[in-house]
């Protein structure tokens, strides 16, 4: 019997508090992607398997991303039309992700990834000026559709972490946008992905509906007002959580892996420090 105040064998108090980090979740990853930080390590702690925490994240995160993009759409920030060519190429990829993740280990790019996002972190310190003003564009538009379209949402269908940090430096480096026009278009994308992912993921009966209604409801709410932030404050706002987000997500990638080279790095500078 469904009950209002048990969903999913989750008590109410629960569900109140995965709602109230949803929203958080929800304004965070429209400024600069991470919000499965939040989300996912809290989905495993009340008890889901890995299955349902990724195809029920994903609910939630199709409404962030979705509220996210409406927000940029309706302020005049993104043009849908000129954009069917890289929403196309990247539902196609997340779909193959989210297929080669059933049959696939997604660990074998946990040693990669932690290098791709200090990487970002860096150059978004380093280059001040980057994603302030409009640039020359350095990648066709169908180039850009096939590489970074199949690519990036072939990578958030399979693993996922820091695709909005991908995504804003593909739009600020290869299509010259700033940081504020690149965010409205990276929460297109993320939102054509997130849905591509989540109905294969659905189809697997991986979904924990109850519980996925609730992050919706928090994300959407999160979302609209981490939208509407971007848009009053541009880069100064973007460029600063990029760098803070793509250093934690590293942090949390290294310390689910210990034996990676930057995690016996870390802590064999720590042991020098405390002697």
């Amino acid at each position: 019997m469904f009950d209002l105040l048990s969903l999913d064998g989750l008590g109410p108090t629960v569900l109140l508090g995965l709602f109230f980090l949803a929203m958080l979740a929800g304004f965070v990853d429209s400024i600069a992607g991470g919000g499965g930080l939040l989300v996912i390590p809290a989905l495993f702690a009340v008890g889901l398997t890995p299955a349902q925490v990724f195809g029920t994240s994903k609910l939630g995160a199709c409404f962030g991303s979705f509220s996210a993009s409406m927000t940029f759409v309706r302020r005049g920030e993104v043009e849908l039309r000129p954009m069917v060519g890289i929403i196309a190429a990247t539902f196609l990829g997340s779909v193959l992700g989210a297929l080669t993740l059933q049959i696939i280990d997604a660990g074998i790019l946990r040693g990669l990834i932690p290098f791709l996002l200090i990487a970002i972190a860096v150059y978004m310190l380093l280059a001040k000026n980057a994603g302030a003003f409009e640039t020359h564009r350095r990648l066709g538009e169908l180039a850009f559709a096939l590489i970074f379209g199949i690519g990036l949402g072939f990578y958030d269908g399979f693993f996922g972490p820091g695709t909005g940090s991908f995504w804003a430096l593909a739009y600020v480096t290869m299509a010259g946008y700033t940081l504020r026009r690149a965010t409205g278009h990276a929460k297109i994308v993320n939102f054509t992905s997130n849905i591509a992912a989540f109905l294969v993921l659905a189809g697997g009966g991986h979904v924990l509906w109850g519980v996925g209604v609730i992050l919706a409801a928090g994300q959407f709410i999160g979302a609209r007002f981490g939208a509407k932030l971007v848009l009053s404050k541009g880069a100064k706002l973007v460029r600063p959580m990029l760098v803070i987000m793509s250093l934690a997500i590293t942090a949390r990638l290294l310390a689910q892996d210990p034996d990676h080279p930057l995690s016996r790095f870390g802590l064999s500078v720590w042991r020098a420090i405390v002697g």
